[in-house]
């Protein structure tokens, strides 16, 4: 894991792009569709509104997390670490390396929505602290929608 880095990169490079269409293959996989309609632009990522961190090992995308903000709060976006990473506690170093970005921009709270068919995310986020809120944001009121927060 010290080969590992996790750095800022821009969401719309070619490489990230590739990194986030594994992750809505993934959940398309668990829930049907696309994966995740909600709206999402490059510019949601453009500091000081916004980061979205990738972790490189070898030169490859191995894990991504996102933030955007939303009033006060930081909206995680795109938690995602492939297949052959996990097991390794790269998401939990993952959520902790944007928290550290939304915190550093004067973001009080970071807030999500995932689903119920991602009973591993649902685990990370309850062991860091996380606390279900009332659904927000593109899929509130959707069946098996669970919204989290925590304070930064």
């Amino acid at each position: 894991m010290q080969d590992i880095k996790i750095k800022s990169a821009g969401f719309g490079d070619p490489a990230v792009q590739s990194l986030v269409a594994e992750n809505l293959r993934d959940l398309s996989e668990r829930y049907g569709g696309s994966g995740d309609d909600t709206p999402i632009t490059a510019a949601d990522f453009t500091p000081p509104n916004g980061d979205f961190l990738v972790a490189v090992e070898d030169d490859r995308l191995i894990a991504s997390a996102g933030w955007r903000r939303h009033g006060d709060d930081a909206e995680l976006k795109r938690m995602f670490t492939t297949g052959a990473a996990r097991g390794r506690g790269l998401a939990r170093r993952m959520l902790a390396a944007v928290e550290a970005s939304a915190t550093a921009a004067g973001c009080k709270r970071m807030i999500l929505e995932t689903g119920d068919r991602q009973p591993e995310a649902i685990a990370l986020y309850e062991s860091a602290g996380y606390v279900r809120i009332p659904d927000f944001g593109h899929y509130a009121g959707h069946p098996g929608v669970l919204s989290y927060a925590k304070p930064l």
